[in-house]
């Protein structure tokens, strides 16, 4: 016996025998505190003298009766339970009782006098709501989910409700084992006054998980009901969901082309179909969406939506492919070309800041990007807070070209405007960079000192980063080494990869034991990724593991790896191992987080 139980059993006993007069007094919650180990334990010998006091001190007390019942039929004392409960019922009224007395039989091999018992108490049932509750939970509690199940259909009657307890019922025929009728529970009334199809996904979800088996039963079960309500769209929305389930996402976009054109939707269904296959990494099937509504022609209201989300689209392939084409890139610019001709009201969009990130950073023509900001930010309809936002870009690429003092200005003037902005804070951050980029260490430190304080945390890390990155590698008055760093690292933002990479070689054979080497590998690592070499950056990476794994950039290393193996080698295996391995050995690491979302996002459904 666990020594806690031991001590709670000689308390309760030594208590008794010093003072008996006292026993009498002593309340049930102190008697029955004593002996909920007990019965966690299953240690019905020793509970049920603790609860048999505390229920002769409290006669009646129904928490005290259920917890001795469950202790009595634990130890299979049939005859004293149903003594109890016969004693009981005298005391409280109601027809839960004749549940209890139910189970006691049945437990003892009663059959017929349980059934009579349980017959009985389904009597009671006469609509109310809050006494079939009790009874359904009480008939659960004893085991007989499908007296449970019994109550829930005859209260449905009475009340001629349909949509009453269809979950209740759903996940008791589920735990009874009959997943036919449990999938009927929650489909066969079709939307309910309490929830329309995404209630019911969630529902089903739970219900169905991965299970092909399951799944197979629940699209037989829809398509009936669609063929017997053909107009109903709640059904034929189920269905869409349900192929995307099982990864038919080709039988998923079938189903919202109907739902489409029966609802005359003008090709709304569709687009949202689309965002959601793309999101699921689907991008051939989300095409296929966004054709079809471009089909529809430009008179149909989500025509331009469709052509503009088929561009975002494009751009965030070309982001996350392992390696593009030039060929790809000049197609996906003359799109945009066309669509700001086609729909000049876009030009002061978000889809303007991408057509110039595309220029920018994936045809290499940072002047074409900074005249089409231009362009945008002139618009008579550009909001004020779209000027900001394309400005701090169009300042990203005015480093590109070469233009620093420019750069600065830009950024200082989304300052100026935004001074108690989020917007206002990434520009002072983004000149810190820029001070740090041109050596000047002293005026950088003094803004991310500020900066560190942030309410945005995302900047506020990276001010920290770049502030302990200048800090520790200033062991002494001697700033050659950081000056070249900093400037390998604006050749890196401006994509000039190989100089970038001879700055890098200059640290490490002019300063081998400066505590930059760390910083170096990871900056070498940054250049592979950007050229596609992301075997070569996992290899740089590792040593940073191996050799460094215990200073700063130890984490930031695992991290990045996973994120390799995960988005551009598509190895989930190598990516679950290295988000673990951060878990385990960078507890308080700011990536902890990330790693754990996506690492349960790796995790198979159930």
């Amino acid at each position: 016996m666990h020594r806690f139980i031991v001590r709670a059993l000689i308390a309760a006993v030594c208590c008794f025998s010093l003072n008996p007069s006292r026993l009498h007094a002593q309340s049930s919650d102190s008697l029955t505190q004593a002996a909920q180990s007990l019965l966690q334990a299953q240690q019905w010998d020793q509970a049920i003298p603790l609860l048999q006091q505390a229920y002769e001190a409290h006669p009646g007390d129904v928490m005290v009766y259920q917890d001795l019942l469950k202790a009595l039929l634990g130890r299979r004392d049939y005859k004293e339970a149903e003594h109890l409960v016969t004693r009981q019922s005298k005391l409280q009224q109601g027809p839960t009782l004749l549940i209890d007395l139910g189970q006691v039989y049945d437990r003892a091999g009663k059959k017929s006098k349980a059934k009579n018992q349980f017959d009985e108490a389904l009597k009671a049932v006469n609509g109310d709501d809050i006494i079939s509750e009790q009874l359904a939970n009480r008939f659960v509690l004893a085991g007989r989910g499908d007296y449970a199940i019994q109550v829930y259909e005859k209260a449905r009657g009475i009340m001629q409700n349909p949509f009453l307890y269809a979950h209740q019922l759903s996940r008791l025929y589920a735990q009874e084992g009959d997943i036919t009728k449990a999938i009927e529970a929650l489909l066969n009334d079709g939307p309910t006054p309490y929830g329309g199809p995404d209630d019911t996904q969630t529902e089903l979800l739970e219900l169905l998980g991965n299970d092909a088996g399951k799944l197979a039963i629940a699209q037989k079960i829809l398509l009936r009901h669609i063929n017997e309500k053909p107009n109903s769209f709640y059904y034929a929305h189920l269905l869409t969901w349900l192929y995307t389930q099982k990864e038919d996402w080709e039988g998923a976009l079938i189903q919202v082309s109907a739902i489409d054109e029966r609802s005359n939707a003008g090709g709304k269904a569709l687009l949202q179909f689309a965002v959601q296959a793309d999101m699921a990494g689907k991008h051939e099937v989300a095409k296929q969406a966004l054709d079809a509504v471009v089909a529809l022609g430009p008179s149909k209201p989500y025509y331009s939506l469709a052509k503009a989300q088929g561009l975002s689209m494009g751009l965030r392939q070309l982001s996350e492919a392992p390696s593009f084409t030039k060929q790809e890139v000049l197609v996906l610019e003359k799109e945009y070309e066309q669509f700001f001709k086609e729909f000049p009201q876009f030009e002061a969009s978000q889809h303007a800041c991408d057509f110039a990130e595309l220029e920018a950073q994936y045809n290499d023509s940072p002047a074409k990007a900074i005249s089409i900001l231009e362009h945008a930010i002139a618009q008579p309809g550009a909001s004020r807070e779209f000027v900001g936002r394309a400005k701090l870009q169009m300042g990203d690429y005015q480093i590109l070209a070469g233009k620093v003092w420019e750069a600065s200005l830009t950024y200082s003037q989304v300052d100026k405007s935004f001074r108690e902005d989020f917007l206002g804070e990434d520009a002072r951050f983004r000149n810190a960079r820029l001070a740090y980029y041109r050596g000047d260490f002293a005026w950088a430190q003094g803004q991310l000192s500020v900066l560190k304080a942030s309410t945005s945390e995302l900047i506020a890390n990276d001010a920290l980063n770049l502030s302990v990155l200048i800090t520790e590698n200033m062991p002494d008055s001697n700033t050659a080494p950081l000056l070249l760093y900093a400037h390998a690292d604006l050749l890196l933002f401006q994509n000039k990869y190989d100089e970038a990479l001879r700055c890098l070689d200059s640290i490490s054979s002019l300063y081998p034991k400066h505590p930059l080497q760390d910083d170096v590998l990871m900056l070498r690592a940054q250049v592979a990724k950007k050229r596609h070499q992301f075997q070569k950056a996992i290899d740089w990476l590792a040593i940073i593991i191996k050799d460094y794994g215990q200073d700063v950039l130890g984490d930031d290393a695992v991290f990045q790896t996973a994120v390799i193996y995960q988005q551009y080698l598509k190895n989930t295996e190598q990516a679950k191992h290295f988000y673990e391995m951060l878990l385990l050995n960078y507890p308080n690491s700011t990536y902890s987080q990330l790693a754990r979302s996506r690492l349960s996002a790796m995790e198979p459904q159930s």
